[in-house]
């Protein structure tokens, strides 16, 4: 390993979480891991490059030096980034497995047992089929989940890296509240999110903001597409703040009008909900038990909505496509996981089909503390209410300022309020 004090996290931490994956791996009996899902990379060395469609691995001994095998043009990051000193690069037009079998063999690991995250998107089954047929005097084992068991739980260091991402967050969704306004474009309002999470610091998230407005709200996982929004209407905005690949994450409803009794209804239920479920949040609490909470008091409604998802999911590291680490630990039913102090969730009370053509939200990335749990954030949770008489008055060069004055108002300094 090659010390260097320039990463994202102070050295002494990369340490830590290659010291416990190679207890896990001698708890498994396995002699070496290939390990090939972006976010694992990042969490063990801070390797990152949007080039991941390419073939790269880091293989971790039990005993000697991990390497790296990467496209030629990735190698850069690999010295650049990381404490990694050995590498093994191929060319676009050489043979990735062929480099990862020919290196196996190289640091004598040819008979070896290996584990491989079998269930990555990052190593296809094409390219598992290949190594089969050619790391034959080994054992190849799924060892899927054995970094994310690391991951699951967030150190001091991971925590403040979030505090700064949720700092995006807020500035995002303020410049969202600003922009929405009768006439404006979804794009408009997107653009003015993405301009104030950028320039509060924020990093390109693994998924751009989602903002819907009207009879659009109800399709699932829609962002902006050009509708120009019309007075009278709601519009539903799902922000993901970055910093060095960690989110945190918020949804927020605005309503281009006084809140009908139907909407007041599910801001009701939606803060309701997310109150008595961060008041349970503790360690020793169930996944399951945190979901039931939840799903009960979104499902006991008079306004045919429903809460057609998981109620959470476990939040930190994310490369696109998506911004949430559920394949962890997800708010779900039958799921019999405990909470753990460090484990940090987006909370997601969310009600599809309100009067039956709209959707909302309110929701919250919160971290587990040693005895209960504490928001990311400092705001509002109520519906934001902009009556049409009020946002005629706004000209729409109240746009260019979004992001610049209101969207920043100095939210960097701002502590975490708990739960």
């Amino acid at each position: 390993m090659r010390q260097r004090d320039d990463m994202t996290f102070p050295f002494e931490e990369y340490e830590r979480r290659l010291t416990e994956l190679r207890q896990r791996m001698s708890q498994r009996l396995l002699d070496a891991v290939v390990i090939t899902d972006p976010e694992n990379l990042m969490y063990l060395t801070d390797y990152q490059t949007t080039g991941y469609s390419f073939f790269q691995c880091l293989v971790v001994p039990l005993e000697g030096e991990p390497f790296m095998i990467t496209r030629q043009l990735e190698e850069s990051n690999v010295h650049a980034r990381t404490w990694v000193e050995l590498t093994r690069p191929y060319p676009d037009t050489g043979d990735a497995i062929q480099m990862l079998v020919q290196s196996l063999r190289e640091f004598g690991l040819a008979n070896k047992y290996i584990g491989y995250e079998r269930n990555s998107y990052f190593f296809p089954a094409y390219h598992q089929d290949y190594i089969h047929t050619t790391y034959t005097d080994g054992k190849l084992l799924d060892c899927f989940g054995i970094v994310e068991q690391g991951r699951v739980k967030k150190s001091v260091h991971e925590i403040e890296i979030m505090q700064k991402a949720a700092r995006a967050t807020e500035a995002g969704m303020r410049a969202g509240y600003e922009a929405c306004q009768p006439g404006v474009t979804e794009n408009e309002i997107g653009a003015a999110i993405s301009a104030a999470m950028f320039r509060a610091g924020g990093e390109p998230p693994a998924v751009m903001p989602y903002v819907t407005s009207g009879p659009r709200t109800l399709i699932g996982h829609a962002t902006w597409e050009g509708r120009e929004v019309k007075a009278g209407e709601h519009v539903f905005l799902e922000v993901g703040g970055c910093f060095r690949r960690y989110h945190t994450a918020m949804m927020r409803t605005v309503v281009l009008d006084e809140l009908s009794p139907s909407m007041e209804k599910a801001q009701d239920r939606m803060k309701l909900a997310l109150k008595e479920v961060k008041a349970a949040m503790r360690p020793g609490l169930t996944v399951s038990d945190a979901d039931n909470l939840v799903r009960n008091i979104i499902t006991d409604n008079d306004v045919g909505a429903r809460l057609v998802t998981r109620s959470g999911y476990s939040i930190g590291i994310a490369f696109p496509p998506s911004w949430d680490e559920g394949y962890i630990i997800s708010l779900k039913q039958g799921e019999s996981t405990v909470l753990e102090e460090g484990m940090t969730f987006h909370l997601i009370p969310w009600m599809w089909a309100v009067d039956g053509d709209k959707t909302c939200g309110i929701s919250d990335t919160i971290r587990i503390t040693a005895t209960g749990c504490e928001s990311f954030f400092n705001f509002e949770e109520e519906f934001l209410s902009k009556p049409v008489a009020e946002a005629a008055d706004k000209a729409p060069r109240k746009l260019k300022l979004a992001g610049d004055a209101k969207g920043q108002e100095d939210v960097k300094g701002r502590e975490d309020k708990e739960c």
